[in-house]
């Protein structure tokens, strides 16, 4: 028995090593850098000071590894209707560069590597956190919410927003207001960045029965719905600048992003061409990477008094 296991474990590593580039696709890398991104600007926010490297480096691994697994069960749970959309149809799991037992194999054991490291490395609370993260994102909302109700992703968009929150804690192990603003930052932004991306593949969406809002209410409406969103992104952006947690500089910068975006967003609903859709979505992704950035600069640049 123990020699079948050894033959199966080295079986399964050679696999791993062959087939990275499929691992590594099904991860979303740059969907994870993001969300690591904002990970580290509430760990940085949450201390006076430099970060202690023994908490860092092990909250960023493990943040990274439960949010690559989450990831991945995506793309299992996708895996049928991925093959059906234009957009996703050459994942590695549509094109048979993966099994789904192999990619079930993997995100089990990212998933399980990273909350061993949370927990032990950092603090029970974090891992307890991301591991309700992973389900949030990879079952509630991929398995239920995406396929029941056109507000999946206003509901199902918490689950993706909670990094800031998780950084925080690991440096500070308890839950705080400020914590929770940057998690509404991100959670206010997630509706109009993915229905941006929405109205430009509704076909697609419609095509395989997931009750997208521009599939379920049309297109002018989820216009309308993604430029109220921006507005109310820009007031919840204000926040961290009046409540003092930020200087003038994330103010600055915070405005300058958010009129862009609202920009987009205007011109998507009263002046659209055939790529503003696209446009806004892409844009988005370099609004919140950009006001994150900003906020970290402003945090060690210009400390409070």
């Amino acid at each position: 028995m123990p020699a079948t296991v050894n033959v199966d474990s080295n079986n399964a590593l050679s696999h791993i090593f062959t087939n990275w580039r499929a691992y590594y696709d099904i991860t979303k890398p740059k969907v994870v850098a993001l969300l690591v991104l904002t990970a580290l600007v509430g760990m940085s926010l949450s201390v006076p000071g430099g970060l202690p490297w023994q908490l860092l480096l092990p909250a960023m691994l493990g943040i990274a590894l439960l949010s690559s697994a989450a990831a991945a069960i995506n793309h299992i749970v996708d895996e049928k209707i991925d093959t059906i959309m234009g957009r996703t149809h050459n994942r590695p799991l549509p094109e048979g560069r993966l099994s789904v037992s192999n990619a079930v194999v993997f995100a089990a054991s990212i998933a399980l590597l990273g909350f061993i490291i949370l927990y032990t490395l950092v603090n029970p609370l974090t891992a307890f956190l991301t591991l309700a993260g992973l389900v949030g994102y990879s079952f509630v909302y991929t398995l239920y919410l995406k396929r029941a109700t056109p507000q999946n992703i206003t509901i199902g968009g918490l689950a993706g927003a909670i990094p800031p929150l998780l950084g925080w804690t690991a440096m500070t192990n308890e839950i705080a207001p400020n914590a929770l603003l940057l998690v509404l930052i991100i959670f206010t932004w997630t509706p109009p960045h993915f229905w941006a991306l929405a109205i430009h593949r509704k076909n697609d969406y419609a095509k395989v029965n997931i009750p997208m809002l521009p599939v379920t209410h049309g297109i002018s409406f989820t216009k309308t719905q993604i430029l109220l969103y921006t507005i109310l992104l820009f007031v919840v952006c204000l926040l961290p600048y009046l409540v003092g947690m930020s200087n003038w500089l994330y103010l600055v910068g915070a405005c300058v992003l958010n009129l862009i975006f609202f920009g987009y967003a205007w011109q998507l609903k009263f002046n659209a061409k055939e790529e503003t859709a696209m446009a806004t979505f892409k844009f988005s992704i370099i609004h919140l990477m950009l006001l994150f950035i900003i906020l970290l600069i402003d945090h060690y640049w210009l400390p409070m008094s």
